[in-house]
């Protein structure tokens, strides 16, 4: 299989075969004749979630809006679409997602399967909005998973982890487009985080620490919120003791921001304020590894006080840590299931066996507030350890066996973290 490397270069694919369906028939043919498969989305994941050893299948082709309703406020696009070109749709109509991730680059159906976030107190995950979604199943016939339905439906369905079979389409819920401002503040002490918690994290629509871990502090706070009036946002010379940045600023120190969103309080549409990184450019700091931790909002401080204790060992693999909340929501096999969560983000230099003795270290400290790792992203948790913080995975299990009694779609990922032995 020619380019078998995942987006940051960190995982080759070990599958013999891609192939590139242009309709939801040939992804019926290519399921129903397929001894194993999995779908490969934009490969963001940085593990083996989306890895097996026959056929992989690429969903770019179907990338369409199927069509909008304006009656029902939702969107029906194809499951190969990306959030940035939804995006463009959406606000030319005039509607938004409620959230999106730092990368608009990534496609729907990838980043609903792995529970991906974004951020703000009371947004929920992306695959929150999921009002329906359509499957092809081992067999090659097309299931339908829509809310309320007694087996669980998208509740079971939406956070699915590629587990299900290949989602061709999906329903989103959509609400009126908005205009959004975006300020950033540099030099944020991690004791203000003590008293001050909840009150930083509701100053915007959605609120995003970044340190280096190389002091107690918080190099930058990205505080986005939404405009009611049409003129520049004029921001407080001060946040919680941090100050007002004076021109853009990128997340990783040393960078430029000429490839992050518009800063400094001008006025912008919602889907080029909430990502961090703009569409037509290169994201983040290019070749990286990625992990990421949800521990609950109560425990949040405590949590980051214990990794403060081992900075020591995070801050010279690191280039940057970001720390953001998320509502709770009631998808099974989300890590906000029940759970009002604070995501600790880290984006590791491309060094695995460093980052591999390292990672150990940070679950140690997060264990005693029962920290879930991110579906896509790299940890080092015994999978004993990461089913125990799944109430509804003895259902999920049911649901698998459901949809894929043979286990078409499984992989060693997901034998080893989700189904078991």
């Amino acid at each position: 299989m020619e380019n078998n490397r995942n987006w940051a270069g960190n995982y080759r694919y070990s599958a013999s075969e891609l192939h590139v369906p242009t309709n939801v028939e040939q992804v019926q043919e290519l399921v129903a004749s397929s001894k194993q498969i999995k779908v490969l989305g934009t490969r963001h994941s940085f593990n083996s979630i989306a890895d097996c050893t026959e056929s992989l299948l690429s969903l770019q082709n179907l990338n369409q809006v199927i069509g909008l309703d304006r009656v029902n406020h939702q969107v029906t696009v194809e499951g190969g679409i990306r959030y940035g070109d939804l995006c463009q749709y959406l606000h030319n109509n005039g509607y938004a997602l409620h959230n999106l991730a730092s990368l608009p680059h990534i496609t729907v159906a990838g980043a609903c399967a792995t529970a991906t976030h974004g951020s703000g107190d009371r947004n929920g995950n992306l695959a929150t909005v999921v009002a329906s979604m359509e499957i092809v199943q081992a067999d090659g016939n097309v299931v339908v998973f829509s809310r309320g339905q007694q087996d669980g439906g998208v509740a079971g369905a939406a956070v699915g982890l590629g587990g299900l079979g290949v989602v061709t389409k999906m329903t989103l819920d959509v609400i009126p487009a908005f205009q959004m401002s975006q300020h950033v503040y540099d030099n944020l002490p991690l004791v203000q985080l003590e008293e001050h918690f909840a009150d930083i994290f509701s100053s915007g629509y959605s609120v995003s620490l970044f340190t280096d871990w190389k002091q107690a502090n918080f190099n930058q706070v990205w505080l986005k919120r939404k405009m009611v009036h049409e003129a520049a946002d004029q921001a407080e010379s001060e946040f919680f003791g941090a100050k007002l940045a004076a021109s853009p600023r990128h997340p990783v120190p040393g960078h430029t921001a000429v490839n992050c969103s518009e800063q400094l309080g001008i006025p912008g549409p919602w889907h080029e304020r909430l990502p961090h990184f703009r569409m037509a450019f290169t994201p983040s700091a290019g070749e990286e590894l990625q992990s990421e931790y949800f521990v609950p909002r109560t425990e949040a401080y405590s949590a980051l006080c214990a990794l403060e204790r081992i900075r020591e060992h995070i801050s010279p693999l690191l280039y940057v840590s970001e720390v953001r909340t998320i509502a709770e929501d009631h998808l099974w096999m989300s890590p906000c299931y029940k759970q009002e969560s604070v995501a600790i983000h880290f984006t590791w230099k491309p060094d695995w066996e460093a980052v591999r003795h390292v990672l150990p270290l940070i679950e140690k400290q997060l264990a005693p507030f029962k920290a879930r790792p991110h579906w896509g992203k790299l940890f080092t948790m015994p999978p004993a350890q990461v089913q125990s913080h799944y109430e509804k995975l003895p259902d999920f299990q049911k649901l698998l066996h459901k949809c894929d009694p043979q286990g078409k779609f499984r992989n060693a990922f997901l034998t080893d973290y989700v189904v078991g032995n």
